[in-house]
């Protein structure tokens, strides 16, 4: 992976007190579940399946808030973490609040260590990289720090088969992608720019260009791209909400939804994400899920879905595909 190492500099600012620290309650921690571009817990699922996606979303934010907002060295942070977490799988009682939470559906669903690994080193992958070069890079990024998060949805069901999650990582990755077209203000405040390089050069957008208060005619151009790309990915994905059964088929629409929405959300602010992220208002949310659920149940869509999930495989293992989506051109 081709990648920019971090500038040696001051921290973030930190959060308030109790907010980033290893002794977080997980109560605190799901505050933020409303401001996200997706149903955390939906309403629709049984209340055994909510405490377990609640469980997941906490220790995700428990992770990326060390990463992002923690004062000291975040690192040394993210191995006390690291060592803690694997306390679950050598059968014993992890230390914090948070993973001791986790540690119940973990046992309760039998999920692997992996993708808790990987959001843990996605982290580690904040505090040494602040740019990245290429569309691939970033992708590979996404990997550590969105896919492993579908793959425990499907876990907690008992579903993470193979054609299950090529597609769920394509839904995955393209959410990670979506939160980071809002947030490209937030994130260049915070010394991050995960627009790739590539793209950037190829739009004549400079880092200068991210801090004006208002987008550019380039900007604009640079983020249709990138909004086009991202949906490409989201499409490809869309099809595993027909592959799953019952409330988790709601659940995994509300996803795509949610992610449709954010990008739609971004084409509606004049493709101009410097002022802040631009949002979707929760009926639209609601019609853009609604529209990702009739799509799953329309006539031929379980043999789309075989389709897309072997077309993602194939892609995967050469190399292509979501890396190489498409976009518009200026």
């Amino acid at each position: 992976m081709t990648a920019i190492d971090a500038p040696t500099g001051p921290p973030r600012t930190p959060a308030p007190s109790g907010a980033t620290g290893l002794s977080t309650p997980a109560e605190h921690l799901l505050r933020a579940a409303p401001a996200e571009n997706f149903p955390v817990s939906p309403i629709v699922l049984p209340a055994a399946v909510r405490a377990h996606f609640n469980a997941l979303y906490a220790f995700s934010r428990f992770v990326d808030n060390i990463g992002d907002e923690a004062a000291g060295d975040r690192l040394a942070l993210l191995d006390r973490l690291s060592d803690d977490l694997s306390v679950i799988w050598a059968g014993g009682e992890p230390e914090l609040g948070v993973l001791r939470l986790l540690a119940r559906t973990v046992r309760a669903c039998d999920l692997p260590a992996e993708p808790f690994e990987r959001l843990v080193e996605a982290n580690r992958q904040d505090q040494r990289v602040t740019r990245y070069e290429t569309f691939d890079d970033l992708v590979h990024y996404c990997t550590l720090s969105a896919d492993p998060v579908g793959r425990m949805v499907l876990g907690v069901f008992g579903l993470a088969t193979p054609d299950r999650v090529v597609l769920s990582d394509r839904v995955c990755t393209a959410l990670q992608l979506a939160e980071h077209w809002q947030d490209v203000a937030e994130d260049l405040a915070a010394g991050r720019i995960y627009l790739p390089q590539e793209d950037l050069d190829t739009f004549g957008v400079t880092e200068d260009d991210l801090r004006a208060r208002v987008a550019s005619p380039a900007v604009r151009h640079l983020m249709a791209f990138e909004v086009t790309r991202a949906r490409t990915v989201i499409d490809q994905g869309a099809p595993l909400v027909s592959m799953v059964p019952g409330r988790l088929k709601l659940a995994l629409a509300g996803f795509v939804g949610g992610g449709r929405s954010a990008l739609d959300a971004i084409r509606r602010a004049g493709y101009d994400v410097l002022g802040g992220p631009p949002k979707a208002p929760k009926p639209r949310m609601a019609r853009f899920a609604l529209v990702a659920l009739a799509q799953s149940a329309a006539p031929g869509a379980p043999a789309a879905a075989r389709t897309a999930a072997a077309v993602a495989t194939a892609t995967s293992a050469t190399g292509a595909g979501v890396r190489r989506g498409s976009g518009e051109g200026r």
